[in-house]
């Protein structure tokens, strides 16, 4: 029996897949729990409008996150703190402060997006990337001077 996947299913698939399955399994297990639909020829039609749909979504998203990140590859974010003996600072800079700033800057960054190599925590130019998913990705410059 063909069925259409409504949630995930470990080891079966994923939501909106096409999968195989015997009658048992569709009318005891996944329907009841509606984790599928029997897949009529209505429903494949509209899964396939669907899945065309959230396609061209992607792409448009994939090219605004690829604009940002052109943009983002370019920007200097700067901290002035205070900093003790051998440039090291009280406290460290936390990737919540670089979105922070990034955020004055006009950029709207998820502090989840940021990644650092090493913390933050001595005075002077480090890098940080950040990753908007699926291989997309830009480097950050981030310079921190004393007060």
């Amino acid at each position: 029996m063909k069925v259409i996947l409504q949630k995930d299913v470990k080891d079966l698939g994923k939501v909106g897949d096409l999968v195989s399955v015997s009658k048992g399994y569709a009318r005891n297990f996944l329907f009841p729990r509606l984790m599928a639909a029997e897949a009529t020829e209505r429903r494949v039609n509209e899964l396939g409008h669907l899945k065309k749909a959230a396609e061209a979504k992607k792409k448009k998203a994939v090219g605004e996150r690829k604009a940002l990140l052109d943009k983002l590859s370019k920007v200097n974010v700067s901290f002035s703190r205070a900093a003790g003996e051998k440039d090291k600072l009280f406290g460290s800079i936390t990737t919540m402060e670089i979105s922070a700033e990034l955020e004055k800057l006009g950029f709207s960054v998820d502090r989840r997006d940021i990644v650092l190599e090493d913390q933050i925590k001595v005075l002077g130019q480090h890098k940080a990337k950040v990753k908007l998913g699926e291989g997309l990705d830009a480097e950050l410059t981030i310079t921190v001077d004393r007060t």
